[in-house]
């Protein structure tokens, strides 16, 4: 390489160099925090997209993360919303309490859910919630009503915890709780695998594993006891509720589960993907971006 060359190269090392330098004050700025939950829990938060645009509040399901939507939080077509992702606690860089009660009593997921939409200002949001996530969505209805929200989505959501509802894999939920690492781990992988129809790449698949794997074993003991108020929750709303699920789900019986909903709450409208699992978000996210992003116009158009 000739002197000029060579400076060329380190001129233009030094302006990337300095572009990310510049930049990182505004990712860490506003863009990722903590809030702490009623009870002490820290919660990890992260916001992205447009911060004028109309909010979205997106809510994990069992052994997740913000890590999830990244299918969402990367499409251009809902980079128009502000978008708000946290780690419910004992999952991701949330914090992990040991008691049973952080995590069996429903109100404490709702009463989290509550504290980071008032860190974050939000003003009308369109909740998101996937599979365990649209528990703790109805539990958040059942405390706080619908007064603060535009809607809510519910993506294979759990709405009981009833065996009528929920697909049984005993052995699967039994060793998530096994004190053996191996029999842990196994147990997690086949979890995973049993979110999906069609299975994400590979490089997805061994982030979302990694990820599952830092779940709170506390958590995983005691959260199958959690309390879901949905006939308060669902019963109450008026606000646009879709109910969006995979023709497919191998862990939520999806029709039932639909069933049960609707005989909630009339008023809820419908999809289902006929090809996808447990997962459309990830299995079907162009389809599931757009469904959403039309949802969410309908809900500002009120």
């Amino acid at each position: 390489m000739t002197y000029p060359a060579l400076l060329r190269s380190l001129y233009a090392l030094f302006i990337s160099a300095a572009l990310l330098a510049a930049m990182a004050p505004a990712q860490a700025d506003g863009k990722r925090y903590t809030v702490t939950a009623p009870d002490g829990v820290a919660l990890a938060v992260e916001e992205s997209g447009n911060p004028q645009g109309a909010a979205i509040v997106f809510v994990h399901g069992l052994l997740g993360s913000h890590l999830n939507w990244n299918a969402q939080i990367q499409s251009p077509l809902l980079a128009r919303y502000r978008m708000i992702t946290y780690d419910l606690r004992g999952h991701g860089l949330s914090g992990k309490p040991t008691s049973a009660e952080a995590y069996t009593e429903g109100n404490r997921w709702a009463d989290d859910l509550q504290a980071v939409m008032q860190a974050a200002k939000v003003e009308k949001p369109v909740l998101v919630g996937w599979s365990l996530g649209a528990a703790v969505i109805s539990n958040y209805l059942a405390k706080y009503g619908d007064g603060q929200l535009a809607g809510a989505v519910y993506v294979d959501g759990v709405i009981e915890l009833k065996p009528e509802q929920i697909v049984a894999h005993p052995q699967v939920y039994r060793d998530l709780t096994s004190t053996d690492l191996n029999i842990h781990l196994d147990a997690i992988r086949a979890f995973l695998a049993l979110c999906f129809h069609t299975p994400p790449d590979s490089r997805t698949f061994e982030r979302l594993l990694a990820n599952a794997a830092m779940a709170s074993w506390d958590m995983q003991r005691s959260v199958q006891a959690m309390s879901v108020d949905a006939a308060r929750g669902l019963g109450g709303v008026k606000v646009p509720l879709l109910l969006l699920y995979g023709g497919q789900d191998a862990l939520v019986q999806a029709r039932p589960a639909i069933a049960r909903a609707l005989a909630l709450n009339p008023r809820a409208k419908t999809l289902l993907y006929a090809n996808a699992g447990h997962a459309p978000f990830i299995e079907e996210a162009d389809r599931f971006n757009r469904d959403l992003a039309t949802f969410i116009e309908a809900a500002a158009a009120r």
